[in-house]
């Protein structure tokens, strides 16, 4: 994101992105959201619950589909890897080459410098708000 300027966004948003780089690019990505966020400015994340889809693997249910989307059905096989269907028609950018927990996803936020991080966990996503510190240390503007 070298063409947006320091501390020059109230808010990042990034919505199933993650999951789709090398796990050590994740803290490459973090920071430069970190970097073009204002003091007191939020990350607001999605991505695949990779503990939530792991439920389903334990069981032996890697492929049985566990939601519809608008691509078609999804299997904790999809959630974990990328979504098959989309790959096989070529559509490589699809594939999944990391994954989070609500533990490593907090961690990895807390470890970029973000502060007041909170992650939940909703169906098969996780949801994350994580905050840049203000000029005083706190997360409010």
């Amino acid at each position: 994101m070298p063409e947006i300027t320091d501390s020059s966004v109230d808010a990042v948003w990034s919505s199933h992105n993650l999951e789709h780089l090398f796990a050590h690019e994740v803290p490459v990505a973090l920071k430069e959201f970190l970097r073009v966020l204002k003091p007191g400015g939020f990350a607001l994340l999605t991505m695949p619950d990779l503990q939530k889809a792991a439920e389903y693997v334990a069981q032996g249910k890697l492929e049985d589909p566990v939601y519809e989307s608008p691509a078609g059905p999804i299997s904790a096989i999809d959630i974990c890897f990328g979504h098959r269907a989309s790959i096989a028609r070529g559509n490589h950018y699809m594939a999944h080459r990391t994954g989070f927990s609500a533990e490593t996803l907090t961690e990895k936020l807390t470890a970029s410098g973000f502060f007041k991080v909170r992650v939940e966990r909703k169906g098969f996503d996780l949801w994350a708000i994580a905050y840049k510190a203000n000029s005083t240390g706190s997360a409010s503007p």
